[in-house]
């Protein structure tokens, strides 16, 4: 790791975290979630590791008109910092961040009508107080390619971005940090089966910056690109429904190399999830120090319902009619929106998908209320503690800790303990600065 990268991280992540920690950290975990478990775990672990919570919501998740979580911007703002005043997170340690802000949501109208839906959406984050803003315009609209030309990307992330420091200016809202960039990959993970990824092309990196210094420029914003304080790129790392594709820094030198020509830049890697401490160390060695989870967490969190609703079979000595498992299947089936287009294969590699792909659709459908009024009907269904032995058979991720003490053996302690364990290679990769990397490189 070059000295001018580690002092680009230090100038992009001051801009990011402000004066909310007293020491910087090597990079930072950005949580894309919804669901009030995951949220609760996110702050406990921050709350543990004494750093920043950065949590973001998708276009999908959370828009004016609801997204496909019921929840307006302000709604998800005050849906998250009432969980952190239950669990005694300080909301001023509480980073809201907008992910894939542009026509996503509505690519199938025409363009001029998806970005002015978009518009209405950024005004909406920032008026709620997000402060830091993923531009994701790399989409086409209706008659248009999927994939747009690099400047067509910028002219329009530079219109979202006016209307988003106008709307700052207006409701007197701290003025957002942004993150740019024209190779996004797709939100909640490929659709395809992995081979060999693509990566962003060093030119390509910094072709990014000059297209969006221009259109800022163009648009009577230049003054703005101070606040871009990160580019998405392809690093090598995604996940499909069944595998996994883990960053080799081998193949991305030229790509982290380009860093050094951008300064004050970092890159932002999406579709982290499932990747090793390891693999997560090096890319924030790589200058990739916003590491974007989402999925993998609720992964992790319906693998320990899953779980708990085969430990209560076991309990009752008889199998339930009324599993979390069936009520699932029967949710999804009813609506296949979310999953139809993802999944493919036979009915019964379908029916595997619904349940346990990687790219995890089932997390669209927790808001349900069937399916929120079956989590809680399995959890009320344990009134103390769980024989270790069943978390041996049934939760093995989080087997270890239980048997450590550090985690008590109740159903809601084992869905928080399992979300943890998906954090924490996050928290390994992020946290720790070598000591000579403190005291050699200035804020």
């Amino acid at each position: 790791m070059t000295a001018s990268i580690e002092r680009n991280r230090h100038v992009a992540l001051k801009k990011l975290l402000g004066d909310r920690v007293e020491a910087l950290p090597r990079g930072i975990t950005s949580v894309c979630s919804a669901h009030p478990l995951v949220i609760e775990a996110a702050l406990k672990r921050a709350a543990s590791d004494k750093v920043v919570a950065l949590i973001e919501a998708t276009c999908n998740q959370v828009n004016q008109d609801g997204g496909y979580t019921g929840m307006t911007p302000g709604d998800f703002r005050r849906f998250v910092e009432s969980i952190a005043a239950a669990v005694g997170f300080p909301a001023n340690r509480i980073i809201l961040g907008g992910d894939h802000l542009g026509p996503n949501p509505w690519r199938k109208l025409p363009a001029e009508e998806a970005m002015a839906k978009a518009e209405a959406m950024m005004a909406a984050y920032i008026e709620a107080g997000f402060e830091k803003i993923h531009l994701d315009t790399s989409m086409g609209c209706a008659g248009e390619p999927v994939a747009l030309a690099d400047e067509l990307t910028a002219e329009r992330a530079a219109r979202l971005a006016r209307v988003a420091e106008e709307a700052a200016l207006r409701s007197g809202s701290r003025p957002p940090v942004y993150i740019i960039g024209t190779e996004v990959p797709p939100p909640g993970g490929a659709t395809h089966a992995l081979d060999e990824l693509e990566i962003t092309r060093p030119e390509a990196a910094m072709n990014t910056l000059a297209v969006h210094r221009t259109a800022f420029a163009k648009a009577g914003i230049g003054k703005i690109l101070e606040r871009v304080v990160a580019i998405v790129v392809q690093p090598g790392v995604e996940f499909g429904n069944a595998n996994v594709a883990l960053y080799r820094p081998d193949r991305a030198g030229g790509l982290v190399g380009a860093l050094e020509q951008m300064p004050g830049m970092l890159f932002e890697a999406h579709s982290t999830d499932y990747q090793p401490t390891g693999a997560l160390t090096a890319l924030v060695d790589g200058g990739f120090a916003i590491l974007k989870v989402g999925p993998g967490l609720t992964f992790a969190m319906r693998e320990a319902l899953y779980g708990l609703d085969a430990i209560a079979s076991v309990l009752a000595g008889r199998a339930l009619p009324d599993t979390l498992h069936a009520t699932m299947e029967a949710v999804m089936l009813g609506n296949p929106a979310h999953w139809n287009s993802h999944y493919s294969g036979s009915a019964e590699e379908q029916r595997l998908q619904r349940h346990f792909s990687y790219s995890d659709r089932i997390r669209y459908y927790w808001p349900d209320d069937k399916a929120a009024a079956a989590v809680e009907t399995l959890l009320s269904r344990f009134d103390g503690d769980i024989p270790e032995t069943l978390i041996s058979q049934y939760l093995g991720r989080v087997y270890p800790a239980v048997v450590a003490k550090k985690v008590l053996p109740r159903a809601r302690d084992l869905c928080i303990a399992a979300i943890d364990a998906a954090l924490e290679p996050y928290s390994a990769a992020t946290i720790a600065w070598p000591a000579s990397a403190i005291s050699n490189t200035p804020f």
